[in-house]
């Protein structure tokens, strides 16, 4: 009891708080997320996203060159599409001279250890954006789940040390483990976008990709009979136990700090890493918040990492990879 017990005995120094703090954040904790578009010489920062860019594949070792020299060994691959690329199939997805499968290829010759995950989805290369084959109206799953099976074996085939299934197909777990099998890649790990929520947060991404869903008449104009209802909290174990049964090496919970509940429903229920993806819009707030001076910016981006981290997150994918571990 008090004054026995005071608390504030290991607050009084930096030092101290350091010694006893029960969360540490460092460079082994983040995905970088990075956007790689056609074109030569391309450094183009992305307008919703200050200090945030996309590069052509001769301009990305320069980024993957730095990121590694800063101690992140791990990058998460997005592709943005050209139009005349797209279509209802995601066709170009399975090309295997594709942006995507060129861009795991430079990874690869360019830092040979860097941890190479890709986005399997079919948005950047639909022409109505969505993650799946549209028919009468509707994502259609099945069929989609074929597709996304033989582009994550197209990206193993490339050189991808981790497929990342973020479309929210029922079952595609399953379709994609079973043919990386059937095709002998036993050691190409997925992390499953197991609770991806249908989230207002992720406006300044699919401008990043041109990916946003097109306004058509008929076609869905958001992506509610996909992904979850942001009320829903139960539903996300069950999704996420389905998709560590089927095959699921890494799961995710997306967004992240909206969501730091839905990591610690999942931290308690299960034994496989949890990543956590603090998205586009999450990011954006900051910077705009923090150029209009309302924001420490610096200290509200650790205080964030942080707090995903202490709410059971094994990995974080973040816009603020590299700042965070420049302030480390």
């Amino acid at each position: 009891m008090y004054p026995l017990k005071r608390n504030r005995r290991l607050r009084t120094t930096q030092a101290l708080r350091s010694l006893v703090s029960e969360t540490t954040i460092s460079a082994n904790d983040f995905i970088v997320p990075l956007f790689i578009v056609e074109g030569k010489g391309v450094k183009e920062e992305i307008p919703s996203m200050p200090n945030y860019y996309r590069y052509s594949l001769d301009t990305l070792p320069t980024e993957l060159k730095e990121l590694w020299t800063l101690g992140l060994r791990c990058v998460l691959l997005f592709v943005k599409v050209s139009e005349d690329l797209k279509d209802n199939n995601g066709t170009e997805a399975l090309n295997p001279n594709g942006l995507m499968q060129q861009a795991i290829k430079k990874v690869k010759d360019t830092c040979p250890d860097m941890v190479v995950m890709t986005d399997v989805a079919l948005d950047p290369y639909s022409i109505y954006g969505h993650d799946g084959i549209i028919s009468e109206g509707r994502v259609i799953n099945d069929d989609t789940n074929a597709v996304l099976a033989e582009m994550a074996l197209s990206h193993a085939n490339a050189g991808a040390d981790i497929v990342a299934p973020s479309d929210m197909m029922d079952g595609r777990i399953f379709e994609i483990r079973s043919l990386l099998e059937d095709e002998g890649f036993h050691d190409t790990g997925i992390m499953s976008y197991s609770a991806k929520y249908a989230s207002a947060f992720y406006g300044p991404f699919r401008d990043a990709l041109d990916s946003a869903p097109a306004d058509v008449k008929d076609i869905p104009k958001d992506k509610k009979t996909y992904q979850m209802d942001p009320a829903n909290r139960e539903e996300a174990i069950k999704e996420t136990l389905m998709d560590i049964e089927e095959g699921a090496d890494i799961v995710m919970v997306k967004p992240g700090l909206c969501y730091l509940d839905i990591v610690r429903d999942l931290k308690n229920a299960v034994q496989v890493p949890i990543a956590v993806y603090q998205v586009s819009g999450e990011y954006a707030m900051l910077k705009a918040a923090a150029e209009k001076g309302w924001l420490d910016h610096d200290q509200v981006m650790l205080e964030q990492v942080t707090a995903i981290k202490r709410a059971g997150a094994s990995i974080i994918a973040s816009y603020f990879a590299k700042d965070v571990v420049k302030l480390l």
